[in-house]
């Protein structure tokens, strides 16, 4: 246990790798070698709550602009359009698009299960676009040789579109998830909606996004503004 203790003080390894670390040598211990269960003076690392970066719907807008490949672009889009993860964008397959019901479902996501989310009119036109040019076969996106496109891959998309457009703020494709939230959220929409929409399992994660919406902030003075 020792050698846990100086990996966490010295190694600078994060607090979800810190206690992953915890339990996989409590594992070995008692399930590999079959020792009697210990209980062992090791308190658990906390996570720092951190804020989810969101990108202004102005940086969104020049994203969008400043990608020309439309499979690209149909990529971006539908990331912000239904706040879709990573994963959840490579797995999406051509049956899962319904354009008689205008909605796409999401299956075996986070947790392994099924949610459905809305379509956008301006997202299926752009589809159309798209599946006109590239005729997937079975994924919605897909590589050379109709391979499923990867992860890697539409992470690269998002920073070479960023960088064209000119965004400097920090944020993967995870960012337009947490953007598509926040502006629900500044919308109007209610939080068990978004909740439902993401696929979150508790409300406590998805109220992080009242943390980072400008609609609470707006109305709120700051004192500096009163005293002139």
């Amino acid at each position: 246990m020792r050698f846990i203790m100086e990996l966490k003080t010295k190694t600078g390894l994060s607090a979800t790798s810190q206690n992953q670390l915890i339990s996989s040598v409590k594992f070995f211990y008692e399930e590999v070698l079959k020792r009697e269960r210990e209980t062992y003076d090791l308190p658990r690392a906390q996570k720092p709550f951190q804020l989810p970066t969101v990108f202004a719907e102005e940086e969104i807008k020049k994203i969008i602009l400043a990608t020309e490949n439309i499979k690209h672009r149909t990529m971006i889009c539908l990331a912000y359009a239904g706040g879709l993860r990573v994963s959840e964008i490579v797995n999406l397959k051509l049956k899962d698009i319904d354009s008689k019901r205008m909605v796409i479902t999401l299956r075996q996501g986070k947790g392994k299960k099924d949610r459905q989310i809305m379509l956008s009119e301006k997202l299926l036109i752009l589809m159309r676009e798209y599946f006109k040019e590239y005729k997937p076969v079975i994924w919605l996106f897909e590589g050379v040789k109709n391979m499923q496109y990867s992860a890697r891959s539409v992470q690269e998309v998002i920073q070479q579109a960023k960088k064209k457009a000119g965004v400097t703020k920090k944020g993967s494709i995870h960012a337009l998830r947490h953007s598509f939230a926040t502006h629900l959220l500044e919308g109007g929409t209610d939080l068990l909606s978004i909740k439902a929409l993401l696929g979150h399992n508790s409300l406590r994660t998805t109220m992080v996004y009242t943390h980072v919406s400008k609609k609470h902030l707006s109305k709120i003075q700051s004192p500096l503004d009163k005293l002139f």
